[in-house]
């Protein structure tokens, strides 16, 4: 834990710094929130020029199709809203995990309308990225001790090194447009 220094001009100088160093923060959280909004934005009008038939036919032989992963991120929004949300009012970040392949064959995503997948996407993302914007930066970045990123993130944290929900945030954003690109190629 810092402690205040003893000095005046230091007492100064150590207020500026934990300022700038909030504000620091601050926009960094903000990148994350607009990448997602740019991301949305720019991938929606992409995604709907994909025409009914190719949406039902997989990116890669093996793999899912773009209603599957477009449904599979569906999914994930789901999930994460409710991490975002409780994250906030627990002591750990501790999340229950799902089976990504189970969901997405229990909702025969493949066989569902292109165009009413990307526009539940689209309003869910965007619901998300206030979700997470107006989260109170002291929430966002208490560290916990106790997680289980090492199971749920996309980008994995060991079990013994403490984490943030702002990492969950931001490894949400990675894993939505790691998707994306599979069917878009750059995003």
């Amino acid at each position: 834990m810092l402690t205040t220094p003893s000095t005046p001009v230091n007492r100064t100088l150590f207020r500026l710094c934990a300022h700038l160093k909030c504000a620091y923060i601050f926009l960094m959280m903000q990148d994350y929130v607009k990448d997602l909004r740019a991301t949305i934005e720019s991938a929606t009008p992409k995604l709907l020029e994909i025409s009914d038939d190719d949406s039902a036919r997989p990116v890669k032989t093996g793999n899912w199709c773009p209603r599957q992963i477009i449904g599979h991120l569906i999914d994930s929004a789901a999930n994460n809203h409710r991490r975002f949300v409780t994250g906030q009012y627990q002591d750990d970040l501790v999340f229950a995990g799902y089976d990504g392949d189970q969901w997405v064959d229990a909702q025969q995503y493949k066989s569902a309308d292109w165009k009413d997948l990307v526009s539940l996407w689209k309003a869910y993302n965007l619901h998300l990225s206030r979700v997470m914007e107006v989260a109170p930066q002291e929430l966002r970045l208490q560290q916990r001790t106790r997680h289980n990123f090492d199971q749920i993130a996309s980008r994995t944290v060991s079990a013994d090194q403490p984490s943030t929900l702002d990492y969950l945030m931001e490894d949400y954003v990675v894993h939505l447009k790691h998707h994306l690109r599979q069917i878009l190629g750059d995003v």
